[in-house]
């Protein structure tokens, strides 16, 4: 008996799951536009840059988002605010189903050819605003997942648990194409937003349930917080912005998120369209190959927060670490670069699969270096930050994409830029941290 009583409880899991279905519903919720573009396109006659416009508004607001919600979970903390953040891009999802009741409405946007503002109108600008309130709601989600992986896991199960919450993101995607199509074509695009909108409200009632701090919890016994609060005791003090930027730990995750985030919106908002475009797929057909896409993906994200976790386990560096297993996935997504030319179907979707399932596996790791570099109270601010500048990146590829489509009609510049952007990202976040040191928040770095 008394060694049963000693066996730590699991809780930290059950959070790891409620990190991971949040992360399936965010991705729903954003990717269902993706799936349904040509539909919209046809109904509505909205051209390429008209979408890349769409687009762009969303990224815009994730940025707006990033840097204001890290601020929030620092200071209201996740339970509270992981809350708000769905309920938020919850009712922007419901949202789109009514976008075409807006005919009088107009949303000043971005093109960049020319450099030009767009106005966007009707049920078009309807769904810019309705993507404006979901990308608004959507930042929230991985400053809140990393913070509640920061408090929950010590650090060296940390990239293990932020693989398994970030392959909710490819389940998410999975499940877009399956069940999309269907509703779409049994009860129009209008409920396909609907009904994928409204599963965020559900998971808000389990999130309140279910959540509390790790000390707070009645289901953790004192074996299993022992190994949560296994780590050296930190500081508990909030840390303003102008500690952080001066570092050079924040500006190497910023980099590695600006250069690399946007590469995965090219996946969500784009793939239908290549495979439309390129292979002649349409809604009934495309299902398949993007299930593969990212069902290969999820495997990515859990083998990648593995491999550095595995290493670490077998004496390596953390810093040795994280970066092999980031080197290892930037190498994987070089060979993108012959997926807009090769004629086969399923040759074009092994390129992309892989190249998505090593974006995962890079991502679990980037995000993983924040907890590694930065106390739990910046990790909200710090990812953040971060994921602003990616969400900026986005923004910028949203319009070179719409450009380049727009004039050329073709993948290939497109997935050049994509196959390169994770060995560029990586020589920065080297030059920039050679050793995964510590910031020291409590020193001016300037000095």
């Amino acid at each position: 008996m008394p060694a049963i009583a000693s066996r730590p409880t699991n809780v930290r899991w059950l959070i790891c799951a409620l990190l991971f279905f949040a992360a399936a519903i965010n991705y729903i919720d954003r990717q269902v536009i993706g799936i349904l573009k040509p539909t919209l396109q046809e109904q509505f006659h909205f051209d390429e840059q008209d979408y890349a416009a769409i687009v762009f508004t969303f990224q815009a607001a994730y940025a707006i988002g990033l840097l204001l919600s890290g601020r929030i979970m620092d200071r209201i903390g996740v339970r509270r605010g992981f809350a708000l953040a769905v309920v938020v891009w919850s009712i922007g999802a419901v949202m789109h189903g009514a976008a075409d009741w807006l005919p009088w409405l107009r949303i000043p946007t971005l093109s960049i050819d020319p450099p030009a503002v767009v106005f966007l109108g009707g049920a078009t600008a309807g769904l810019a605003l309705s993507r404006l309130v979901l990308g608004l709601g959507e930042a929230g989600n991985f400053p809140a997942s990393i913070k509640a992986v920061a408090e929950w896991f010590p650090k060296k199960e940390r990239a293990l648990a932020t693989g398994i919450f970030n392959s909710g993101t490819n389940i998410g995607a999975l499940v877009t194409p399956l069940v999309v199509p269907w509703i779409t074509l049994a009860y129009g695009w209008q409920w396909a937003f609907v009904i994928t909108g409204v599963l965020g409200f559900g998971w808000v009632i389990w999130w309140f349930v279910s959540y509390r701090d790790p000390e707070m919890h009645p289901g953790v016994n004192a074996a299993e917080l022992a190994i949560i609060q296994s780590d050296p005791v930190e500081k508990t003090a909030a840390i303003p912005w102008s500690r952080l930027l001066p570092h050079r730990q924040t500006w190497a995750f910023a980099a590695g998120k600006f250069l690399t985030d946007p590469i995965w919106w090219l996946y969500l908002f784009w793939v239908p369209d290549f495979l439309k475009r390129n292979h002649g797929l349409d809604l009934k057909t495309m299902g398949l190959p993007l299930v593969v896409i990212y069902l290969v993906a999820d495997v990515g994200s859990i083998g990648g927060g593995w491999l550095s976790s595995h290493l670490i386990k077998r004496g390596w560096s953390t810093n040795a670490a994280r970066k092999t297993a980031m080197l290892v996935c930037a190498l994987a997504v070089v060979p993108m670069l012959a997926a807009a030319q090769v004629k086969s179907l399923w040759m074009a979707v092994a390129l992309v699969s892989i190249a998505a399932a090593a974006h995962q596996g890079w991502s679990a790791n980037l995000f993983t270096l924040v907890s590694d570099m930065f106390p739990k109270r910046a990790v909200g601010s710090v990812v953040g930050i971060g994921g602003m500048a990616g969400s900026v990146g986005g923004m910028l590829i949203a319009l070179v994409v719409g450009a380049i489509l727009q004039k050329t009609g073709s993948y290939v510049p497109i997935f050049v830029m994509a196959a390169s952007a994770y060995l560029v990202a990586l020589v920065i976040i080297q030059l920039l941290v050679p050793q995964l040191a510590p910031a020291d928040l409590d020193t001016d770095p300037t000095t």
